[in-house]
């Protein structure tokens, strides 16, 4: 799950409702780029849509075509929002602790489309990956039964 710091504020809260759209839609088609949409995945955009009051999850969820998605994130023209999506992509791209060549891709594409760098996309995910490794560490380490 996503979990914010002070150090990454969220520009979704400013956003456009067609920027919004673009955003989730984009997060719905990661989940089912994969052939499978899990259960965790599903949580994850609904917990996110409801913080930004987009309740209304049908307008969303038949939502799946990469190549609308790709153009359609065009609308995401600053760059801290394109940012925050490749990091939400990421975040969610592991929420289910398996990683498809297919999301990969979508999100390389997805970033490329908003004019973010390869290797920006590279930092993101090694961060992503990196704050995953730690939070486990952490339970072995204060002994946390899930």
């Amino acid at each position: 799950m996503s979990e914010r710091t002070d150090i990454i504020p969220s520009y979704l809260d400013q956003a456009s409702l067609k920027q919004k759209y673009a955003f989730f839609q984009t997060l719905i088609c990661l989940s089912g780029i994969d052939g499978k949409t899990a259960d965790e995945e599903i949580a994850f955009i609904e917990e996110m849509a409801k913080k930004q009051g987009l309740d209304d999850m049908q307008l969303l969820t038949d939502f799946a075509n990469k190549e609308e998605v790709v153009d359609g994130v065009k609308i995401i023209n600053n760059r801290p929002l394109a940012l925050e999506l490749i990091y939400e992509m990421c975040n969610l791209a592991h929420v289910d602790n398996v990683l498809s060549d297919a999301e990969v891709m979508l999100i390389g594409e997805v970033g490329l489309a908003m004019g973010i760098e390869i290797e920006k996309i590279e930092q993101i995910s090694n961060w992503v990956i990196d704050n995953i490794v730690l939070r486990e560490q952490a339970k072995i380490i204060f002994e946390v039964e899930e």
